[in-house]
């Protein structure tokens, strides 16, 4: 069974930087696309971030010039770097992974974290 957890969130004044780290954990051949989501309250989730393998990055546009996303393939864990951070980033943060390959036959697919809260006063 594959899970992903994440870490690092926390309360931050506008400004203020925090780094969030999820770490992939089971029987874990590769990871193909991960990612990190947010969900404000009353607001649907929504991509930040995500990363392929090969480290090709896309990001919303929200966050671009703020945020980076990086891996470590080896560890299999995920980072978001997040700087400038401003009230509207306030959300739980969720790691995804879109595919992972647990053995030479088997993929799984669809995994989420159970989320990290970011808050940032206003």
């Amino acid at each position: 069974q594959v899970r992903l957890v994440e870490s690092g969130g926390g309360l931050v004044q506008a400004g203020g930087s925090l780094r969030l780290s999820c770490a992939a954990s089971g029987t874990i051949f590769s990871i193909n696309v991960m990612g990190w989501y947010r969900q404000a309250p009353g607001k649907q989730r929504e991509l930040v971030a995500n990363i392929t393998d090969g480290a090709s990055t896309n990001y919303a546009d929200s966050v671009k010039g703020r945020f980076t996303i990086s891996r470590d393939n080896a560890e299999n864990t995920l980072y978001l770097q997040m700087n400038s951070l401003k009230p509207e980033d306030t959300a739980v943060y969720y790691c995804y992974a879109d595919s992972v390959r647990i053995s030479r036959w088997s993929v799984v697919r669809d995994i989420w974290g159970q989320g990290t809260q970011v808050t940032v006063p206003s």
